[in-house]
């Protein structure tokens, strides 16, 4: 076993590096981003007001009528009776009342 670890010198050493380089570049170039995207989508959702407009996760544009801890309630087109009410995770985006894109 002791000549299988030893076989070429650093060859252990070698192979953990290899490991080590690989699950960094993984880290900065796949789950760092999206770790930075969740925060920002976070933020947002945080900073959310009655009469934003938000675009949902299913591609439905409303505005934001009412807002409780955990829910929203969102009004879908010009139809008044359209209110849907769903969950904060639901919601994709979020563009400020009075504010263009």
């Amino acid at each position: 076993m002791y000549a299988v670890l030893t076989q070429g010198g650093y060859g252990i050493v070698s192979v953990i590096l290899i490991w080590a380089v690989v699950l960094g570049f993984f880290w900065f170039f796949m789950i760092r981003p999206q770790k930075k995207a969740q925060r920002q989508l976070d933020a947002m959702i945080a900073e959310m007001e009655i009469g934003d407009a938000v675009l949902t996760n299913s591609g439905f544009y409303g505005v934001v009528i009412d807002i409780t801890d955990e829910d929203v309630v969102v009004e879908f087109g010009n139809n008044k009776n359209c209110r849907i009410p769903m969950q904060k995770a639901a919601i994709a985006q979020v563009e400020k009342a009075g504010e263009a894109k």
